[in-house]
Parts: structure tokens; sequence; C-alpha cells
């Protein structure tokens, strides 16, 4: 006859975070789930209380259990609990998280940084060529009416002294030296060595 009395139930206790730990090293997915269902809200916890923000860490705690489930072989119930090693993983993982998005925000700063530094530096190199612009224009009125056509036509027409000569109609020297002398009188008139 048997020890059980009738109408009796057997009390079988559910399995610990330890055992379940220990199935999952073996691919049990039945205890993944089960370890998961039971321990995913101190995991996301404390995950949350690190990073604030609900949507990362619902991602970060995904990532935890998934490194749980791949690294279940090197848990070792003598050496603590399964809570604490998951937390130990998540602190780690969440830690990693903020780490990163403070590098990525420095990154960006420096980016920026750079960009505006990059746009001030055009602005003013802009100024300057207006600037410098203005000046020769104006030196360029300083110069006689035969220098000031050849330079024009050698340096802003991009014509050869020989084209300048033909478009003139001079000889080829007295091209080449109205646009020499020109260009020492504008230097004169800007001041430059």
């Amino acid at each position: 006859m048997s020890s059980h009395r009738l109408g009796e139930t057997e009390h079988v206790s559910a399995p610990t975070p330890e055992d379940l730990m220990l199935q999952i090293a073996e691919g049990n997915e039945n205890a993944f789930e089960q370890l998961y269902d039971r321990l995913s809200s101190q995991v996301f916890g404390l995950i949350r209380r690190i990073l604030k923000d609900e949507a990362q860490s619902e991602e970060v705690t995904q990532e935890v259990f998934v490194e749980a489930w791949q690294q279940a072989t090197r848990f070792d119930a003598a050496r603590g609990k399964a809570i604490t090693w998951l937390l130990t993983l998540a602190h780690r993982r969440a830690v990693d998280r903020v780490r990163a998005s403070q590098a990525s925000k420095d990154r960006d700063l420096r980016e920026g940084m750079k960009e505006f530094q990059e746009s001030y530096d055009d602005v003013e190199e802009t100024a300057i060529q207006h600037d410098e612009s203005r000046r020769v224009l104006q030196a360029l009125e300083r110069l006689s009416e035969t220098q000031r056509d050849a330079i024009q036509l050698a340096y802003f027409g991009g014509y050869t002294h020989l084209e300048v000569a033909e478009l003139l109609k001079i000889p080829v020297g007295t091209a080449k030296t109205r646009i020499r002398d020109g260009m020492n009188r504008l230097r004169d008139l800007m001041g430059v060595a």
C-alpha cells in the first residue's frame, strides 16, 4: 500500500535560481524562461537606477539575459548566488552603457566645436578675402589705364603675355613691361614687400 493518502498531493518545491543556472548551462530553454520570469524585474530595477532611461534599461536587461544564456557554464554556485551573478553582469553592462553614452556625447561635442571653428574660420577667411579684394580693386584704380588693362587681362582674365599683347594690339615686350611695372606699383600701393 502506498504511503500517500488519497487526496494528498505531493509537494514539489520550485528549483532555485542556482539550479536553473545549471540547467541553462545544459541548454535548457525552459529553465531560462523560468529564471527570466523570476529575476528579470530585479535586474531591470538595478539597471533602471543606473541608466534612468526606461527604453535603454529594457535593452540592457535583454543583453544581460542573453549574456547569462551564453555564459551560463561560467556560473559557479559555490562562489555565489545566481541573482548576485546576474546583478553583477547587469551593473557592468549598465555602467558600460553610461560610459559609451558619455563618450558619444564627448565626441559629438568635440565634433560640434570643430565644425563651429571651421565655420568661424570660413567666415573669417571670407571676410579677409573680401577686404583684400576691395584693397586690390582700390589699388588697381590708382594704376595707369594701360597697366590696369594689362594686369586685368593677365591675372583676372588668365591670358598669357602673348595673348595680352594681341588683345591690346601692342608688342609682347610692351605687354610684359606694363604687367611688371603695374605689379610693382600694386605692391607699393598695398604695402606688400
